[in-house]
């Protein structure tokens, strides 16, 4: 009977063992990472990944603007519309999250490299590199469009972001914050180590959930700034652009998604995820 009751007590913290495995935390900077070739492997993917993503994207504007124009024999219902426009951006982010996540982790993003560098999921020197990669490949990706589209890229503003007549900065400032939340929020939750283990039976891909979130936010702020979200997709169009109504409003589309990623990021991983009672547990242990 005795030993009934010991396996009994026994089971529950077998039960309570978790069923998943966090990765270890991200060094702030570590150099050794500089002599492995799997650093630059991903830094090239997010390079060409940023630049097909532009070339896609930005050529679908252009083509919309140019087909219902009708002051160059367009029709005004004519085109891919708005609906066509947050479908190529949200298809395009699916199909390159889901081409480079096993390389480079599929950011295409500097804000949601910020948000997973705030997380310790990457390292500073790997953050500021994909940064810069994505960057450039932004400015090739329009650059090609321009190069294509050289009768209809100045003239129907180069896919540059600015915000829409009759709404102020800080509305503007307020629609990327809430949007760039949204996006690097559905990061975290799609390549959440605890969600995979508790919804296994769920077959769903990361890059579907995060690829919707990028077509639900277009569709609800285009009419407001065009959606940046990106800062690397704002900073790419406004470099070949190069038109001061580029440049004026140029800072909403970096302040905004660095301060969405910030918020997604503390809210997942101290709010969510306890990370701040956690801290305070072990901290308390240790005293």
């Amino acid at each position: 009977m005795t030993k009934e009751v010991e396996v009994a007590r026994e089971q529950p913290a077998e039960f309570s063992a978790k069923d998943y495995t966090d990765p270890p935390p991200a060094p702030l900077v570590d150099f050794e990472e500089l002599t492995q070739w799997s650093l630059y492997r991903a830094v090239i993917a997010e390079f060409i990944a940023t630049l097909l993503f532009l070339y896609v994207t930005v050529l679908t504007v252009i083509g919309y603007k140019v087909q219902s124009d009708v002051n160059a024999d367009g029709d005004i219902c004519g085109g891919v519309g708005i609906l066509g426009i947050a479908w190529a951006f949200g298809g395009m982010i699916f199909i390159l999250v889901y081409c480079t996540a096993g390389i480079s982790g599929g950011h295409i993003n500097p804000a949601v490299t910020f948000g997973l560098f705030l997380a310790r999921k990457v390292s500073l020197i790997r953050a500021v590199l994909y940064m810069v990669a994505q960057c450039l490949g932004a400015i090739c990706g329009v650059g090609f469009v321009k190069a294509f589209q050289s009768a209809y890229y100045v003239r129907y503003g180069g896919g540059a972001n600015v915000m829409a007549p009759g709404h102020t900065k800080g509305v503007g400032l307020a629609a990327e914050i809430i949007g760039t939340f949204v996006l690097v929020y559905t990061v975290f939750s799609a390549t959440d180590p605890k969600r995979n283990a508790r919804d296994s039976h769920v077959p769903v891909l990361a890059p579907l959930p995060i690829g919707f979130a990028v077509f639900m936010v277009h569709l609800a702020t285009i009419p407001i700034t065009g959606t940046g979200i990106n800062p690397a997709r704002s900073f790419g169009a406004a470099v070949i652009y190069n038109h001061d109504k580029a440049w004026d409003e140029h800072w909403i589309f970096w302040v905004g998604p660095f301060i969405g990623a910030f918020a997604a990021a503390v809210y997942h991983q101290f709010i969510l995820r306890a990370g701040a009672i956690k801290a305070l547990g072990s901290f308390r242990s240790n005293a």
